[in-house]
């Protein structure tokens, strides 16, 4: 889900913060894969940090030399160092957050070269804390944690369960890459703005299956990857999202933190999930690629090769958008997506209409790096007021972004 830097302008500028825990082995993979998508990476180890990760590792890894406490009063072109990083970085992310750094930054308290940056600095800070789960839970931990998320220039990562490096199964795990690399890119092209705060949304994603037998089913291709692209983009732009999804890799619902999460089968169920947190929601966001007919028969047990009939029988599957938009209350925006091959605005459009929908996305399936199953995509997005936008290529989260601009600007 890699924003990346763009050609022609300069690099996305990040600096991370290391402070001491043994989950800052984890921040390596972080930092290396800001570098080689092309971002521009700086690196500051608190004296703690260093005693779990190397100021040389780190160095390697950013291509730039890291940053301690050491270099505190090093001057750079006549000025602090902890003046230079702050006014540099667009993004700062400290990870592993440890308990001493979260109470100095919940009080203002600066004294070492990474907390001087955060005061020297006005970007946006991400904080993925990580600690044994005994002082996760401390009452002044806890204290520290809620009072430094009141600050509109924090955003937070919480720490996940599981084993911990002291043996202890609980909370306390730093969150993965995989779920810190999005909220970066996130952040970057956000800038921090919280502009979907207030707003409730249900997002459908993937695919749905209907059974033959146990065994087949009429399906396609969808994995879900841009409705989660379109879910993790809005959370992390203050949405509170509520997703249905079809069935889905492990690996993509593992990244699912601190979203409401409806999995679903079949388009009946996925018709009857979507009706059901239809009320509570401000923007529905109809992603999934939803199955058009199923067989009218579905065997209990799998049928042999010679069972198998030779002419399958098709029923209608319920129209989901269709029904939403019948449904649905004054104040609420339906906004549907479109896989097309060949020419894909004239039947977008052709949906919006017929549909009642407030916006469509088309995308194609039938050019290469974009649509099912893949990382990238690109759309043009239309507005029944008659706006539109085309998305160039560019990964899904990018253009979950994109989607968002766009709503926010036609006045959603």
């Amino acid at each position: 889900m890699a924003s990346g830097s763009t050609t022609g302008r300069s690099p996305r500028r990040v600096l991370v913060g290391i402070s001491g825990g043994i989950a800052a082995y984890k921040v390596c993979s972080v930092i290396s894969s800001l570098a080689k998508d092309g971002l521009a990476v700086r690196v500051v180890l608190t004296q703690q940090g260093q005693a779990f990760i190397p100021p040389l590792t780190v160095a390697t890894l950013a291509r730039h030399p890291a940053y301690t406490d050491e270099n505190f009063w090093q001057a750079t072109q006549g000025r602090p160092l902890h003046i230079e990083l702050g006014e540099w970085a667009e993004l700062l992310v400290i990870a592993p957050l440890s308990a001493n750094t979260l109470g100095k930054l919940a009080h203002g308290l600066a004294d070492n070269l990474l907390t001087n940056t955060v005061l020297a600095s006005t970007c946006p800070v991400l904080l993925a804390p990580a600690m044994n789960t005994d002082m996760w839970q401390q009452p002044a931990v806890q204290r520290n944690w809620q009072q430094v998320q009141q600050d509109a220039r924090y955003h937070a990562i919480a720490p996940g369960s599981g084993v911990l490096a002291c043996d202890r199964i609980g909370t306390g795990r730093m969150a993965e890459p995989e779920d810190i690399l999005p909220h970066i890119y996130s952040l970057l092209h956000s800038g921090g703005r919280r502009d979907l705060s207030g707003k409730r949304l249900l997002i459908s994603a993937g695919s749905t299956r209907e059974f033959l037998d146990p065994v087949r089913f009429i399906g396609n291709p969808a994995s879900g990857k841009m409705g989660v692209a379109l879910a993790l983009a809005a959370l992390h732009r203050g949405a509170v999202v509520t997703l249905v999804h079809g069935p889905m890799d492990a690996s993509l619902k593992a990244r699912l933190g601190g979203i409401q999460v409806d999995g679903v089968t079949t388009a009946e169920e996925m018709h009857r999930a979507m009706l059901s947190h239809l009320p509570q929601a401000d923007w529905v966001v109809m992603a999934a690629a939803v199955a058009d007919v199923k067989p009218t028969t579905r065997a209990a047990s799998k049928l042999a090769k010679a069972d198998l009939p030779e002419a399958l029988a098709l029923a209608s599957v319920p129209d989901i958008v269709a029904d939403l938009a019948q449904r649905r209350q004054p104040h609420q925006r339906l906004i549907g997506f479109a896989a097309q091959t060949g020419d894909i605005v004239a039947p977008a459009m052709d949906k919006l209409r017929r549909k009642g929908l407030d916006a469509i996305v088309a995308n194609p399936i039938d050019v290469a790096g974009s649509g099912f199953g893949g990382d990238r995509n690109q759309a043009v997005l239309l507005t029944k007021a008659g706006e539109q936008l085309t998305i160039a290529p560019c990964p899904k989260l990018n253009m979950a972004h994109q989607v968002w601009d766009a709503l926010l600007r036609a006045g959603f």
